[in-house]
């Protein structure tokens, strides 16, 4: 039985992860949450019990096994080394961790073992949710034929930048519809309605920094084994779900048929039918990554194809949570008992 830690527990990664948490095999073990300002003392559930939101006291993480950073960046590199001198394995949802010395970028799902002297990392970083969808699709793949080129557009939204995002994009709706001024603390530019590829000047988000992090840990899972990923981050006027057009050349011609099977399997939902295409509202609440293939144009007729478009979709705040839980069963070779006994 182990102990485990939410840190930034009220945040939307947070009561996802505690939902995760709650229908994986770390269900059992007690679920201490952590936050800081407004969210303390609220009363919330985990699993069955009633309990609520603690301070993060500088005795917060003793006995804890695993803690989860599901808040800002800035909480998780305040409160980090603190959680690693009590002895517990830190996993950073929050991406803050991910240069730094040791620290790992993880993503179980893409197969490969923790080596050895993994073991002793000194905190482990899930990978993001959209370099993990495109990681898993690139590897698939490979499968059917070595992929010569890989470019890829993704549809961020506002839930990627947590509840204040949200909020804001309501607003904004809100306010056109009403003819009203606009607000643009967050973005510093009108989302409603929009499609941006960069936000305003005093913005206090950053798609660059986005789209940088997403290629590290793209690269980090990729070790070399697949081509580099062309990538651009476009934010959309959506509240929820991650949405990408990606074009694949393969270096030879593939069976469509091969290129499918390869394609479908554990944590890929394959869609054949236009009439279903993957959405971001088709995605919600889904533990797989939705995926619409289709043959460049002038090879449709054919049977065979070396270049395709793939359209996906993915449940952005399900994916991270679920691929911190995976890295945490990963990790329970460090502990193979609690410290709850």
């Amino acid at each position: 039985m182990y102990k485990i830690a939410i840190a930034g527990a009220s945040t939307l990664v947070g009561r996802e992860l505690k939902d995760a948490l709650s229908e994986s095999p770390l269900a059992a073990s007690t679920i201490v949450l952590l936050d800081e300002n407004e969210a303390l003392g609220q009363l919330d559930q985990v699993g069955d019990e009633v309990t609520f939101v603690q301070a993060i006291a500088p005795d917060a993480f003793e006995r804890i096994d695993f803690t989860f950073f599901c808040g800002g960046e800035d909480l998780t590199r305040k409160h980090w080394r603190e959680a690693l001198r009590a002895g517990s394995t830190v996993l950073d949802l929050s991406g803050a961790l991910d240069q730094e010395t040791g620290v790992l970028v993880r993503a179980p799902w893409l197969g490969s073992e923790i080596a050895a002297v993994d073991l002793f990392t000194p905190a482990v970083v899930p990978a993001r949710p959209a370099a993990l969808a495109l990681a898993l699709l690139l590897e698939r793949l490979q499968q059917a034929a070595p992929v010569r080129f890989a470019a890829a557009t993704l549809l961020q939204p506002a839930s990627e930048f947590g509840r204040s995002a949200l909020d804001e994009l309501h607003q904004q709706t809100v306010s056109l519809l009403s003819f009203q001024g606009l607000p643009r603390e967050l973005y510093d530019a009108q989302v409603a309605y929009n499609l941006l590829s960069g936000v305003g000047e005093n913005a206090k988000i950053s798609l660059n920094a986005i789209e940088a992090r997403i290629r590290r840990h793209y690269d980090a899972l990729a070790q070399g084994r697949w081509p580099i990923l062309a990538l651009q981050v476009v934010q959309a006027p959506v509240f929820h779900g991650h949405t990408f057009s990606i074009a694949i050349e393969l270096e030879r011609p593939v069976d469509i048929a091969a290129i499918e099977e390869a394609l479908s399997g554990d944590h890929v939902d394959l869609v054949l039918e236009d009439t279903d295409s993957p959405s971001n509202l088709a995605a919600t609440g889904q533990n797989d990554v939705l995926v619409r293939l289709r043959p460049e144009q002038g090879e449709r007729n054919s049977s065979q194809t070396s270049r395709l478009w793939l359209w996906a979709a993915s449940d952005n705040l399900r994916l991270n949570a679920q691929n911190a839980v995976e890295c945490a069963m990963d990790l329970r070779r460090l502990r193979p008992q609690g410290t709850v006994q």
